[in-house]
This record gives C-alpha cells, sequence and structure tokens, in this order.
C-alpha cells in the first residue's frame, strides 16, 4: 500500500473468561480436555484479540503438564506447555489467537477450568505497515500499551500509558512518518487499562 493509504483497525477485547475454553471437568487420565466452554464452535476457539490462555484449578495439579494447541498472534501454528495451578490459575507466557487442543499428562486431582486471560495482543496488521494515528477509548484504570513489530515478543516500537479516566477519549500524537513495523504490528495490554482503540496505519 502507498503512504497515502490510510487503513484503520478496531482493537477491543472482551473481560476474561475462567472456562471460556473448557468448563469445568475432571480428566480421569492423560488425555484431551473438551473444549465446551462459552468462546468454543465445533471443538476450537477464536477469541476476539489474541490473548493468554489460563487454566483454573481448585486442586493441587502443579505436578501435572497441560499442552495448549493453536495459532498465535501472526497466525503461525504454536503449541505451549505448562505446569498446573495448586488451588490458583496459571496463564501462557504466549498469546493464542486460537485454540484447538487441551490436553494434561495424568489424572487431575480435582476439576479444571481452561479460559482466557487478560493480557492481550492486539493485531494492527499482519504485514509491513507504519502506525500514523490512534484513538484511545479510556476505561477507569490507568496501564501501559506497548506497540511492538513483527510479534508479540518483537522490538518495542512505542510506549503509550492511559489516563485511567473513564470514557474519556484522547488522539495521542503519532511522528511525521509515523513508527515503521516491517514484519506487522502488534499492540499489548491489559483488557482492563483500555475499553477500545482504533489504530490508523498505511
Amino acid at each position: 500500500m502507498s503512504s497515502s493509504d490510510i487503513e484503520s483497525s478496531l482493537i477491543e477485547a472482551a473481560a476474561s473468561d475462567r472456562d471460556g475454553v473448557c468448563q469445568s471437568q475432571t480428566p480421569g487420565g492423560a488425555g484431551d480436555l473438551t473444549i465446551n466452554g462459552a468462546l468454543a464452535s465445533g471443538g476450537s476457539v477464536t477469541f476476539d484479540q489474541p490473548r493468554v490462555v489460563t487454566i483454573y484449578g481448585s486442586g493441587n495439579e502443579a505436578g501435572k503438564t497441560f499442552t495448549i494447541v493453536g495459532t498465535d498472534e501472526t497466525g503461525t501454528a504454536q503449541t505451549e506447555t505448562l505446569a498446573g495451578p495448586n488451588n490458583s490459575t496459571v496463564a501462557t507466557n504466549n498469546y493464542f489467537a486460537t485454540v484447538t487442543q487441551v490436553s494434561v499428562d495424568a489424572a487431575t486431582a480435582a476439576a479444571v477450568e481452561v479460559g482466557s486471560g487478560d493480557e492481550i495482543c492486539g493485531v494492527v496488521f499482519r504485514g509491513s505497515c507504519r502506525v500514523r494515528g490512534i484513538y484511545v477509548i479510556n476505561s477507569g484504570t490507568s496501564g501501559l500499551v506497548t506497540f511492538v513489530a513483527g510479534s508479540s515478543s518483537g522490538e518495542t516500537r512505542m510506549r503509550y500509558r492511559t489516563t485511567g479516566t473513564a470514557d474519556s477519549t484522547e488522539y495521542p500524537s503519532i511522528p511525521d512518518y509515523g513508527i515503521r513495523c516491517p514484519d506487522g504490528g502488534y499492540a499489548l495490554f491489559d483488557v482492563a487499562n483500555l475499553t477500545s482503540m482504533t489504530v490508523f496505519y498505511s
């Protein structure tokens, strides 16, 4: 696209859902969990924005290994393993756009739930782009929005702190030539810190 062709991407994310991927279930042995949460369709989940996946357990599952399979924020296949929770919630290190399989390596001590977390990797554009402007609707909590290039683990291009004044709007200034993201642009934030954001890019 040319420098005069301005596109936009609306980034907003629903609140976390503790059992949105897998409703409460107690696996009797190693194998797949049933993907049957409110966010599921046809045995898989596609999130509104790529985000971390959470596992909640009321028992001690710390000795179990859970495996999450799906795709990441760039659309690339991704698998992550993590130790289970101990009467708590654990979250993946990576962001998932989709989840197609959740499994555990042994029977669980009690019921477990798999859901969507608060940490978001919003997609500006999955390709070379320049961020030209941002229109923000703030939530009631202040926090950082970090723009990165290439993927969630890519180089930081800009950081912006929301005001924490609920329903207020802002249009932060962007340098004249924009912020270059040669392999795609992404915005990292906590869902509590932002109501929505429109990102203008070319």
